[in-house]
């Protein structure tokens, strides 16, 4: 199952709306064959698993255990069902880290495989196979994206100057990791003022992979066409109170409240599954005060002091995960309680 898990991974920022999903078959204690489902719309994992067996170990597919990091589907949706797959092969064992709560499967395939006469086992290592998919569980769960907060600040818990102009404050290889961060993501979220003040990109142009969905919060539509936000390079999303309308790759969307609430149901319904927010320390505090979190990463430069300047978000009922150092920057990975 941990192969599972590893291989399912080679999927991240490039499955999404849905999950990540890891397969091998095992003969005798030898694995015959493994796959991935590594590009939405294309063949899930099961598929790729079954297709990757050698041509003169084929007649062992039938005398085969498979292991899946996740319930095989038992509908049809860009593909069709792999539960059919599996019985259509004579897989006699198959082994499932968890159930799929997606309504189209969520018991639907094991029940299939079952009625096939298939020895179904259930739950291997389900806590890992829920936290592989969280942010998939998130969405069809709660009904809004799995959002990630992140931060970097000083080792005195600054974020900015004090006439907010921007610091750097990580460093060149925590930098290429947050563009790997975005790429996992389905979208990435910064408010007014920090699109105002550090013109970013909110790009992966660090790391090879996808770009997210650019969402920015801007009210009463007053930042400049000139920001890079605004290039057409990647599809994005502006917030506001003012308008709806489609200019090339970018899109106004005139909201009632400006809420994050109302916010996190748009992106419900325009199947956004996840969103990593940038900032502003306020955008990212209202998060945090609402409880509308599931992960945070705080980058702290241990060798830099700001003193008079921005205060850093503050925390709240939260966990501690784990805490990762690279050079002179330390990063702190927290759950919500």
């Amino acid at each position: 199952m941990q192969r599972c898990f590893e291989l399912a991974k080679l999927g991240a920022g490039n499955v999404a709306p849905n999950p990540m999903v890891g397969a091998i078959l095992v003969y005798d204690d030898k694995i015959i064959g493994e796959g991935h489902h590594k590009k939405y719309g294309e063949a899930h994992a099961e598929v790729n698993c079954i297709n990757s067996v050698k041509e003169e170990e084929k007649e062992l597919i039938p005398k085969s255990t498979l292991y899946v990091s996740l319930e095989p589907c038992a509908h049809y949706g860009k593909t069709p069902p792999c539960a059919d797959l599996i019985i259509k092969h004579k897989i006699p064992n198959v082994i499932i880290g968890c159930r799929d709560s997606y309504d189209e499967v969520n018991g639907k395939g094991i029940e299939k495989l079952k009625a096939a006469g298939v020895n179904v086992i259930v739950g291997i290592l389900e806590t890992e196979a829920l936290e592989l998919n969280r942010r998939f569980f998130t969405f069809y769960q709660r009904h809004r994206p799995y959002v990630i907060l992140k931060w970097a600040r000083s080792n005195d818990n600054k974020i900015a100057n004090a006439d907010l102009s921007r610091v750097f404050i990580s460093n060149e290889e925590v930098n290429r990791l947050v563009h790997k961060w975005r790429s996992e993501e389905a979208a990435i979220l910064v408010g007014t003022n920090t699109a105002l003040r550090d013109d970013p990109s909110l790009t992966t142009r660090l790391w090879q992979g996808h770009n997210p969905v650019r969402l920015v919060i801007d009210k009463e539509l007053k930042l400049p066409s000139s920001l890079h936000l605004f290039d057409n390079t990647v599809k994005t999303v502006i917030f506001n109170n003012v308008k709806n309308k489609e200019e090339g790759n970018t899109s106004y969307y005139q909201l009632k409240t400006t809420s994050l609430k109302e916010i996190l149901n748009v992106l419900y319904e325009q199947k956004i599954q996840s969103m990593i927010v940038e900032g502003g320390s306020k955008l990212l505090q209202a998060f945090i005060d609402e409880g509308l979190w599931d992960e945070t990463r705080i980058i702290t430069n241990n060798e830099l002091s700001i003193q008079n300047g921005l205060n850093a978000p503050v925390l709240k009922n939260d966990i501690f995960i784990k805490e990762e150092v690279i050079n002179n920057n330390s990063i702190g990975y927290y759950k919500k309680k």
